[in-house]
């Protein structure tokens, strides 16, 4: 029996739609079947929360008086890309502060916008006869600014692969740290609540399908770049007005070492149409399977080490060359469930309609290399290049503690249960509890700071015992 979006938006404006999250569908499909599980079920509620680097948001200041044509503009000291009109900005989630560092960047700027502070905006102009102001620097915030559109050109990527290191050195990625000789093992993604792996096929999810954005309202816009289903590494490309969403669903972040990005929220809801849908809902962690790279290699085409399962994965350990490697995420399961959860409660209550989207997404995509035709300039001979970047983190990373002489405090407010914590510990003080919250034992903490350096959201630091 084939259903219609507008016919489950007529249920769900008179409060009969059945909602379930995607991790409860699994086991419905599994007693009723897909064709009685199609349908029973309405909508499928899907959720995901992690470091997206591909993220932005579009700022229009208004204009001075007298006016200024913005050449340059900075936003807490972390320049805006400003090649459009006269007072509109680009901040981008990585672009880190020019006096801070990779401590602070777009993504804490947008966060600082988000809840209620205080931006320090400083522009640049040429000076024109229409535009004759040539600096400018005052403060707003995001109540103060005429548009501020949530622009994220690759988003909830389906899956990821998994990150370890066979050297002997620490390393500092977009996956976190890595220790040395396979002392750890990273990976991201909502496994069985990722909006994708529940419609690979992309059967629901096309330009314009309402989501679930930082908290507020968005939309799918395009499929994001380096979209890719053909290998299972789908992408979306999202837009949402910032106004609207909240501070407990994105949070600014560091990753020691590499930079700076932004954890985003994203909730979909899948409309269950067909037997088809209700089919690719019923996917579990042990039917998502990724590859296990080496990021010892400095090479684009990492060694695969082996193939494992989300389930695996959150097992906390995998076995990598008959040795145990403990496993942590650098996303949030936690959250990834609260979100998918919010959205179910928001559909039966009415409010959040879904929407028929306007063209689907294609099934064909390209993450191809880059084609270099000349022999690229040495990173070593760039001023600020990679070299640089990652001897800052060893410097940062290195400094003597004092062991035996502080313990661990964690900011709840800050910390969004990632686990990127856990297998940085070798002592028990950090570990996945019940749903996937990330627990502390504070009394079995030794000082030694690893997990500080490898937090990305700031929020643990070594206190006084």
């Amino acid at each position: 029996m084939a259903k219609s979006v507008a016919g489950i938006n007529r249920k769900i404006r008179a409060g009969k739609a059945v909602v379930v999250t995607a991790e409860e569908m699994p086991a419905l499909v599994k007693d009723l079947g897909p064709k009685r599980a199609a349908e029973k079920v309405d909508v499928v509620t899907t959720g995901t929360f992690g470091a997206m680097c591909s993220s932005g948001v579009w700022l229009n200041f208004g204009h001075s008086d007298p006016p200024i044509k913005m050449q340059r503009v900075w936003l807490n000291d972390v320049e805006a890309y400003t090649g459009v009109a006269a007072v509109d900005a680009y901040i981008g989630a990585t672009q880190m502060s020019e006096t801070l560092g990779m401590t602070y960047g777009g993504g804490h700027v947008i966060e600082d916008l988000v809840c209620g502070r205080k931006v320090r905006l400083r522009a640049e102009g040429y000076g024109t006869d229409c535009y004759p102001t040539k600096e400018l620097e005052t403060e707003l915030s995001l109540e103060d600014v005429n548009q501020a559109t949530m622009s994220n050109p690759r988003n909830a990527y389906q899956r990821y692969n998994v990150a370890t290191n066979s050297t002997g050195r620490t390393l500092r990625t977009y996956m976190g740290k890595l220790l040395p000789h396979f002392g750890n093992a990273t990976y991201s993604g909502a496994g069985v609540l990722s909006p994708i792996s529940n419609d690979p096929t992309l059967e629901t999810i096309g330009i314009g399908t309402r989501i679930s954005l930082c908290g507020g309202t968005g939309h799918v816009v395009g499929s994001g770049t380096q979209h890719n289903p053909a290998d299972g590494f789908a992408t979306l490309m999202v837009q949402g007005d910032l106004k609207t969403m909240r501070k407990e669903h994105l949070r600014g972040a560091t990753f020691s070492g590499y930079g700076c990005t932004l954890y985003v929220g994203i909730g979909l809801p899948i409309p269950v149409l067909n037997e088809k849908v209700a089919r690719s809902t019923a996917i579990t962690d042990a039917d998502i399977s990724v590859k296990v790279l080496d990021y010892g290699s400095s090479r684009r085409g990492r060694p695969a080490l082996r193939m494992v399962s989300y389930k695996e994965l959150r097992s906390g350990s995998i076995k990598i060359g008959g040795k145990d490697v403990t496993t942590s995420s650098v996303s949030s399961q936690f959250m990834a469930r609260r979100i998918a959860l919010e959205l179910k409660k928001s559909i039966e209550e009415g409010k959040f309609l879904l929407t028929q989207c306007a063209e689907r997404l294609p099934l064909q995509g390209s993450a191809r290399p880059m084609v270099e035709r000349r022999p690229p300039l040495s990173l070593a001979r760039r001023p600020g290049g990679v070299q640089q970047v990652e001897a800052a983190g060893e410097v940062r990373a290195s400094a003597p503690r004092p062991k035996g002489r502080e313990g661990i405090s964690r900011d709840d407010g800050r910390c969004v249960r990632c686990g990127a914590c856990v297998s940085l510990c070798k002592f028990g003080v950090h570990r996945y509890g019940k749903e996937q919250n990330v627990t502390v034992a504070a009394d079995k903490c030794t000082g030694c700071g690893l997990c500080v350096d490898g937090c990305p959201t700031g929020a643990l630091s070594l206190v006084p015992k």
